[in-house]
């Protein structure tokens, strides 16, 4: 049967190129039967199981699920319950992602993160981030981790992003000791380590510029706690000419090499955010009532032969020193 060119996205039919079809068909393994199949699978499992309460069941929301995991619907499952998870244990940091809230909305303003309008060649938004944009004197880890959770809720609402997957520019320029020292070292392990594991996104390339060698042990860490498939796709250049060998100029702000100044970057984001505002308001009144779902390792052993090295107890023990350096250096 010929693969069809539309696709439920909240409650209306929104046709799908045929290019991007064909991305999700090649690296998805989307077509329409395993969507529609899967669809009502995890709909059905979402209606019936116990622990859930007002969670979505549009197209567009059981979809980030199932894209980010190739449709396996047990997988899918899993992550929609880490997704819950998250939210639930740092709610201080994951709900309430208001951008019109002040210090929420100053954040976003100052252009600490946002999505460039334009897609990259590979039909991908490019996300940027600026560090020194962030002043730790003012906002606290907490703001800093709602303006990511907002940033990548905006975009999972949208299903182009969904199957072509995320860009990342990282610019540390500006980073201090006080950035750093911003976190509580525990709990900037456990957020990092959870959400890879259950934002339903694909990371397809993650650059990095101006990273000081002070940051080596920090960039180490993350490097240690995701895939190697996540691993190879992070990369951190010397120069803003190196970058620009691997980002499409027009997905950079004029002050990064590219055509677009920054601030009309920030504006659109702006008003996407805007757009998208009630929805992502409104995921908040989303429960999980309780984890018992949520399949885990079993122990430390498990943890130590699957990665190959420390476990995450002792991994957390180190971070916490590194961060005691740095307040005392």
């Amino acid at each position: 049967m010929k693969e069809t060119k539309m696709v439920q996205d909240q409650g209306e039919t929104t046709p799908l190129p045929e290019a991007l079809l064909k991305i999700a068909k090649r690296e998805l393994r989307e077509d329409r039967c395993t969507r529609e199949q899967s669809l009502e699978q995890l709909r059905n499992w979402v209606a019936k199981n116990e622990d859930l309460q007002n969670v979505r069941s549009d197209d567009t929301f059981l979809l980030r699920f199932l894209r980010a995991k190739k449709f396996s619907v047990p997988m899918a499952e899993q992550t929609l319950l880490k997704y819950l998870n998250i939210r639930r244990t740092f709610p201080h940091m994951s709900t309430q992602l208001d951008y019109l809230e002040p210090r929420l909305g100053d954040l976003i303003d100052q252009g600490y993160i946002f999505a460039v309008p334009q897609r990259d060649k590979h039909g991908r938004r490019v996300v940027v981030i600026n560090a020194k944009c962030l002043n730790p004197k003012i906002h606290t880890s907490c703001d800093q981790a709602k303006a990511h959770f907002l940033t990548y809720e905006c975009l999972m609402e949208d299903q182009e992003t969904q199957i072509t997957g995320l860009s990342h520019v990282g610019d540390f320029a500006g980073v201090s000791t006080a950035h750093v020292t911003n976190w509580n070292p525990t709990e900037f392990a456990r957020i990092f380590k959870w959400g890879e594991q259950s934002l339903p996104m694909r990371h397809k390339e993650i650059h990095l510029i101006n990273v000081p060698s002070t940051l080596k042990w920090l960039i180490d860490f993350v490097k240690n706690r995701v895939s190697s498939k996540m691993k190879n796709r992070l990369i951190i250049y010397g120069s803003e000419k190196e970058l620009m060998k691997s980002v499409d100029q027009g997905c950079l702000p004029l002050e990064m090499g590219g055509t677009m100044p920054m601030r009309e970057m920030i504006e659109l984001w702006k008003q996407e955010l805007g757009a998208k505002r009630d929805l992502i308001l409104s995921l908040d009144k989303s429960v999980l009532l309780s984890d018992r779902g949520i399949q885990r390792r079993s122990s430390f052993n498990a943890e130590k032969a699957s990665n190959g090295g420390p476990n995450f107890v002792s991994q957390i023990e180190s971070i916490e020193g590194s961060f005691r350096k740095l307040e005392f250096d």
